[in-house]
C-alpha cells in the first residue's frame, strides 16, 4: 500500500478501517472503503469523516512522504526533497517564520486531543498488530494536540537551493 499520511484523533483510532477487500482500490469490492475517500483527496491537506460519532481526521493529501509533527510549530513537516535533515528543517523554519508564506486554507479541524499519524492503508484496530514474519508493527507516531478547533493550512515551498517541504500547520481557529 502506502497511501496517503493521515492524523486520527486516539478516541477514534480504532473506527478508521484503512484499505479493505470491499473496497475499489486495493480490494476486489466495489464500495468505497477508508482508503478509497482518503485517496480521493486531492488537496495538500483535508478532513476527513471517522466512523459514525462525528469524528474528523486530518488527511495530509498528496504521497506519503517521510514526514513529522513539529510540536512547537504545530506542524507536520513532509520532506519533499533535500539533501539533508538540517536542509529540510532549516527550509522549513524559513517557510513557517516568513509572514509573506502563501498558506493554503484548508478547512477547520476539531479534535478532542491527541492523534495518531498513520498510512491510512491501515485499519487504525491493526496498528498494534505486528506485520507476518517479523515484519514489526506499523508505522504510527504520536502528535500530542490539547482539545481545540484548529485552522488547517497547507503549503508546498523550496528554497532557492536546499530543499523543497511540505507543512501542514494547525493555528488555533477563531
Amino acid at each position: 500500500m502506502g497511501g496517503p499520511l493521515i492524523a486520527v484523533p486516539v478516541s477514534a483510532v480504532g473506527e478508521w478501517g484503512g484499505s479493505t477487500q470491499a473496497g475499489m482500490l486495493a480490494g476486489s469490492g466495489d464500495v468505497l472503503d477508508d482508503y478509497d475517500r482518503a485517496c480521493e483527496v486531492e488537496e495538500l491537506a483535508a478532513l476527513i469523516a471517522v466512523g459514525s460519532r462525528g469524528a474528523q481526521a486530518l488527511l495530509l493529501g498528496d504521497e506519503p512522504a517521510s514526514s513529522c509533527y513539529l510540536e512547537e510549530h504545530r506542524a507536520f513537516l513532509r520532506w519533499l526533497a533535500a539533501d539533508s535533515e538540517a536542509d529540510l528543517l532549516a527550509t522549513a523554519q524559513d517557510v513557517l517564520a516568513d509572514p509573506a508564506t502563501a498558506w493554503e486554507e484548508c478547512g477547520t479541524w476539531e479534535t478532542d486531543g491527541p492523534a495518531i499519524l498513520m498510512d491510512s492503508a491501515e485499519a487504525g484496530t491493526d496498528l498494534n498488530v505486528e506485520y507476518p514474519n517479523g515484519g514489526g508493527l506499523p508505522e504510527q507516531a504520536h502528535v500530542p494536540l490539547q482539545p481545540g478547533r484548529w485552522t488547517v493550512r497547507a503549503i508546498h515551498a523550496w528554497s532557492d537551493d536546499r530543499a523543497s517541504v511540505g507543512l501542514v500547520q494547525l493555528v488555533p481557529a477563531v
